[in-house]
């Protein structure tokens, strides 16, 4: 295969004024080197785009210290012939860059191959344009929202995009509520712009263009990896909400392999982007991954608020359906960090996918949000993250009755709350005792939760075997319990199993449940997780 180019397209109107008239002008070879060159003109002049911004803020600024009198009219001809001077420099290197992109011919053939993909977008098209690297905004469209059926579309969406959980409103009197409104409209005010400058972007700290420049080789070279070396296909789908969702897929169905038959779809984490993230996981273990990039990450477009995201996480599983051939049984959502979000509202939204695999996730930002943050800022944050970044991972969990199987790091310092010392501030420990009080009441009572944390607290393996043999945890009993319910009765969580046991009956389960469902890896929160660390979720 090629490797991979480094050439970069501008706006896609470069290209709708010009197909205008190429029918007319392809007629001929002379016509075609016309063409050529003259695209390459106009895409070079489209190059400066950047600077469109700052020079109306120039003019602009000429103009209002003009009207002021802070500069004559006199003193505009030599500003005049300066700025004339540097527009006419600025067209000589357009000029300049467009003479040698139409005397390139890699280039020349790029832009061919580019106009035939538009044109007859074919598997086989598609394979040459994937040996380039160029701006996402030019990739041809490959699967949209709207080719779902209608009727189903209308069912998940609503205004905004697809439907989230929402936090419960308190119920308050009709003039009480009024006078509620406006004694917190300057805390709404502050939420909402905290939430739109500096809180998105500390939260998710990849969507900064600053941080994607820097890096910008590595994702390039990840990018080529996955395309030389696994044959992975790019793809452009489109949410509903507009945005622009840069996705690549490894398909391993024809390798022979019972994993190649599971898709894994991969949720990256605030600074992770496919290229470099958590997809390599499932393809070391043969499996057929499908990745993504957050809203504002890489060539996906928008910003990553929980709106967004789900309306992203929705695309690309309809996409795994329609397009790429996948049933929801065969697919298999894993996260990384908070990247559970997405994961949590997928299987919630799609009940009948295979399982979730969630690694070093959390049950709520609340609780991590206040850590960082001054503690006189704490109902403001309580505010602004429960309006606009509500990531209510264990609300969603519970929603779904499919296999989970939770990954904590044992010397995690991102999720803690106080630090990677203290294990047992893990938010995966509150994401656990969530889900099994929810599924398990009888047995998660407060002597299930206090063995259980028993256990969590364990600081090594050796420890940890320690506090399961102590209580003499029986498998095979736990087993054959937990069976026998599940067959005389065949229902939905949560099961009232436990509720005629003794009391050491219970701590049994609690502790053989806590370990089914949780599996210690001994790393930080940013190491990546070895195959062998990847499993499939416990099924009864």
């Amino acid at each position: 295969m090629k490797k991979c180019g480094h050439k970069k397209l501008t706006k896609r109107r470069s290209f709708q004024i010009f197909r205008v008239f190429s029918d007319a002008f392809m007629g001929s070879c002379v016509s075609q080197r016309i063409f050529k060159f003259l695209l390459c003109l106009l895409m070079s002049l489209e190059s400066g785009r950047q600077m469109k911004g700052y020079t109306m803020m120039v003019f602009a600024s000429l103009l209002l210290c003009l009207s002021l009198g802070f500069i004559c009219s006199s003193k505009l001809v030599p500003v005049s012939q300066y700025v004339g001077t540097v527009l006419v420099c600025l067209l000589g290197v357009a000029c300049l860059r467009g003479w040698g992109r139409f005397r390139n011919t890699d280039y020349v053939q790029f832009i061919t191959i580019l106009e035939e993909t538009k044109k007859n977008h074919t598997p086989a098209s598609k394979k040459k344009l994937r040996c380039y690297d160029f701006d996402f905004s030019h990739w041809p469209l490959d699967f949209s929202w709207t080719e779902v059926s209608t009727t189903e579309c209308q069912i998940k969406l609503s205004k905004a995009g697809v439907s989230l959980l929402r936090p419960e409103p308190r119920l308050r009197g009709a003039a009480d509520s009024v006078l509620h409104s406006v004694r917190t409209l300057p805390c709404h005010i502050i939420s909402f712009v905290i939430a739109h400058t500096f809180g998105r972007r500390m939260l998710y700290p990849g969507s900064v263009g600053l941080l994607q420049k820097a890096m910008r080789p590595m994702l390039q070279q990840g990018q080529a990896k996955l395309i030389e070396e696994f044959d992975g296909q790019r793809n452009k789908l489109v949410a509903c909400d507009g945005n622009e969702i840069d996705t690549m897929f490894v398909d391993r169905r024809r390798d022979g392999g019972q994993n190649g038959q599971t898709l894994v779809i991969c949720c990256e984490g605030n600074a992770g982007f496919y290229e470099v993230g958590c997809m390599n996981t499932p393809l070391e273990g043969g499996y057929s991954v499908l990745g993504w990039n957050h809203p504002g990450f890489g060539g996906s477009t928008g910003v990553p608020f929980p709106q967004n995201e789900a309306n992203a996480m929705d695309v690309v599983i309809q996409f795994a359906v329609h397009k790429l051939g996948f049933s929801l049984s065969d697919i298999v959502i894993y996260a990384w960090s908070i990247g559970g979000f997405t994961a949590s509202w997928a299987v919630m939204s799609y009940p009948e996918i295979q399982s979730l695999v969630l690694d070093a996730s959390f049950d709520d930002l609340l609780p991590l949000a206040l850590k960082v943050m001054p503690d006189s800022w704490r109902p403001l944050v309580q505010h602004t993250v429960r309006q606009y970044m509500n990531l209510n991972n264990a609300a969603q969990v519970l929603k779904y009755q499919g296999p989970v199987l939770l990954i904590r790091r044992t010397r995690d310092e991102i999720i803690t709350t106080t630090g990677p010392e203290d294990i047992m501030s893990n938010r995966g420990n509150d994401l656990l005792l969530k889900l099994l009080q929810f599924r398990y009441p009888k047995i998660m009572t407060d002597e299930g939760i206090r063995v259980v944390r028993q256990w969590l607290g364990a600081s090594s393996p050796l420890e940890e075997a320690s506090v399961y043999s102590g209580y003499e945890v029986d498998d095979d009993w736990c087993v054959s319990v937990l069976q026998s319910y599940q067959a005389d009765r065949d229902v939905s969580f949560p099961w009232s199993v436990g509720e005629d046991m003794t009391l050491e009956g219970r701590r049994q389960l609690a502790l053989f449940l806590a370990r089914k469902y949780m599996r210690n890896f001994e790393a930080t929160h940013c190491t990546p997780l070895p195959a062998i660390e990847f499993h499939p979720p416990w099924r009864l």
